[in-house]
């Protein structure tokens, strides 16, 4: 069981980006490159956002290509928190689960209730972003995502305007969650340590290309010509 993007390839006037490679399910992968090198084309693509020119994504074999991001058994957060700051955090995570009216039923009102446990924000439903702290926002938009109970999470540098400390408390806690729930998280990141603290594999996106999943020990502590530029090692 896998995510697989299948000789995908993007090209948008002279940039182009190509990926034939599989994820398994429950993985938490890192992908780095360059700025511009194609990371975020390569999540807009999972999530569906933009249509490869060729090839497939495929989730356990069931072809998403055509597929619609709100259909797909995908979520992304983005560096933008995509959280409404005149709404309560209650009302935003009703919306994720029914953006058309923000109406839930009594089950989903618990399972809000759950989820903002699960993030170390039980009771603030009530509250609105506006009366938040950065590092409170945080943990609303990964909980809107969570609400949605999707199996694939992408991590689009989400944390990236927080504080070292809080940044890394950010990712411990997706990691925390992820490895209970068995979900498969990929992690755009600019740090190298970021890498090694969260993932245990890496995609690195170079030259056109987004190469297969490579240990992050051995290609951190040794890597190639490319990396190594980009990298300043």
């Amino acid at each position: 069981m896998a995510l697989h993007l299948d000789h995908i390839h993007v090209q948008a006037g002279d940039f182009t980006l190509a990926a034939d490679l599989r994820l398994h399910a429950g993985s938490r992968t890192a992908i780095i490159g360059a700025s511009g090198s194609g990371k975020s084309t390569l999540l807009d693509v999972i999530a569906g956002f933009r249509a490869p020119t060729q090839g497939r994504v495929r989730w356990h074999d069931h072809d998403l290509t055509a597929q619609p991001p709100a259909k797909r058994p995908i979520s992304i957060l983005f560096q933008d928190t995509n959280l409404f700051p005149h709404l309560t955090i209650g009302e935003n995570l009703a919306l994720a689960l029914n953006p058309r009216t923000g109406r839930v039923s009594a089950e989903e009102r618990a399972r809000i209730d759950d989820v903002l446990a699960r993030v170390g924000l039980a009771g603030f439903a009530p509250r609105r972003m506006s009366d938040m702290s950065g590092g409170q926002q945080s943990r609303a938009a990964l909980a809107r995502v969570l609400v949605q109970d999707r199996p694939v999470l992408l991590l689009d540098e989400p944390f990236s305007a927080l504080g070292p400390a809080l940044k890394t408390e950010m990712l411990d806690l997706v990691m925390e969650i992820a490895n209970a729930s068995g979900m498969t998280v990929l992690l755009v990141t600019h740090d190298p340590a970021e890498a090694r603290r969260f993932a245990p594999q890496i995609v690195v996106v170079e030259q056109g290309k987004a190469w297969p999943p490579t240990e992050t020990g051995p290609l951190l502590d040794n890597p190639p010509t490319g990396l190594r530029a980009y990298l300043g090692s």
